[in-house]
């Protein structure tokens, strides 16, 4: 009865057009009521405790860092340099699309800005070299969802908060499956490549490919301290989202010098916009979270699946299922938010790996992303290419299949998860 009472509070609210946050604040409310357990001082000290985390001030700094390489230049010059390797080839342009995807989400990790700095600078070429648009802004919006999966990753950050769970074992983790995305839009664009007739790009030569690697030599060595920081012990998750925004300040502004006070104002001001809408989701959350523990509402799931409990893998694809038809409906972060706290226990109890289960978890919300009707990575390139939902649908599909096929081989072979893993830590 109580997951009744939590799913229809919930999706009651939501129904009314209330926002998110505001929903699970309800619900908590709801569920306190129900189990006769009224305090209104507890609920605003889970709102506040929900804040009140040391690792949350990594998401500030990330989307801080994502920001400032939009602005700064960093993300155009990993584009050109990706440009310059694979431009010449037969759908060329993709080929640069997904090479600027896997390089861009291994510095900011967000799928968000990731999509948009590849849709603005990308679609307009790829327009007028006549590629079709479906396929086109389909494979943006594909590689723009790497982001979350590569280290640093935001959604990481807030599920190894929400559930627990070591957010640099999960950034760790991430690194494998995140290239296999990569491999698998290769494969996916290599296909729909081969009936492009567009005019071919002269191949640069070995000076202007040089001239690009050293262009964006600085921004290449942002993973590199990321990563390598994170495998050496030198920093924190946190620290490392610090590091990131400090680095991609200096290179913005002292190296590159395309940022200037003005623009360093616009981006502190978007930054601070978009770190509150996810922290004070964040902070609602724990109040549902709370509630959700209190009720024993993993106890109550777990039951209910009980008879898929003895098959690890059978479960996860239950798991997944759920994940995918909640993907069509809520954002990754919401969904991490009150998922997360449910289903980790049940994945766990069962004896998967909770670092496995994790990255499984956020690689499927972020497919979330790129389908209909929310999709909000679909979105973002419609707005920005001007295009209707159906023609997105469309284009992005193929590239959504090769996901749910990485998706099922990760689920029967985990050890690509875990072996990389044991291997990183």
């Amino acid at each position: 009865m109580t997951v009744v009472v939590f799913l229809s509070s919930l999706f009651g609210f939501m129904a009314f057009g209330m926002p998110i946050a505001f929903a699970l604040i309800l619900t908590g409310a709801v569920l306190m009521w129900y189990l006769d357990f009224w305090d209104v001082q507890l609920l605003a000290q889970n709102l506040q405790a929900g804040a009140d985390s040391f690792p949350l001030l990594a998401v500030p700094f990330f989307i801080l860092a994502g920001e400032l390489m939009n602005a700064g230049g960093i993300s155009r010059r990993i584009i050109n340099m990706a440009q310059a390797y694979f431009g010449h080839k037969r759908g060329g342009l993709g080929y640069v699309a997904i090479a600027a995807s896997v390089l861009l989400a291994s510095m900011s990790g967000s799928a968000l800005a990731d999509t948009a700095a590849l849709a603005t600078l990308l679609l307009p070429m790829m327009r007028e070299r006549g590629y079709p648009l479906s396929s086109s802004s389909g494979l943006v919006a594909a590689g723009g969802i790497i982001a979350p999966i590569i280290p640093p990753s935001m959604p990481f950050v807030i599920y190894g908060v929400v559930t627990n769970t070591s957010i640099s074992q999960l950034f760790l983790a991430g690194m494998v499956p995140g290239l296999i995305m990569g491999v698998g839009l290769v494969i996916a664009w290599t296909m729909i490549a081969r009936n492009i007739d567009e005019p071919r790009q002269e191949k640069a030569t070995g000076a202007e490919r040089r001239k690009a690697l050293v262009d964006g030599a600085a921004a290449l060595m942002l993973p590199v301290i990321i990563v390598g920081g994170l495998r050496g012990g030198l920093f924190t998750p946190t620290e490392a989202a610090v590091v990131a925004a400090v680095y991609a300040l200096a290179v913005s502004t002292l190296l590159y010098r395309e940022l200037n006070w003005r623009g360093l104002v616009e981006v502190l001001t978007q930054a601070s916009r978009t770190t509150a809408s996810v922290m004070f989701l964040c902070a609602a959350a724990i109040v549902s979270a709370y509630m959700i523990t209190l009720a024993q509402l993993p106890g109550e799931i777990a039951a209910m699946l009980g008879p898929l409990a003895e098959n690890p893998r059978l479960l996860m694809v239950a798991i997944m299922l759920l994940m995918i038809a909640v993907g069509m409906v809520l954002d990754l972060t919401p969904t991490i938010l009150i998922l997360g706290p449910v289903l980790a226990p049940i994945a766990i109890k069962a004896g998967i790996d909770p670092v496995c289960f994790g990255v499984m978890f956020v690689l499927i919300g972020s497919v979330g992303l790129i389908t209909p009707p929310v999709g909000t990575v679909l979105n973002v390139v419609g707005g920005i290419g001007r295009l209707r939902m159906e023609v997105l649908v469309r284009g992005v599909m193929p590239f959504l299949l090769i996901y749910l096929v990485i998706v099922a081989l990760l689920i029967a072979f985990p050890s690509i998860v875990t072996v990389p893993l044991a291997w990183l830590r």
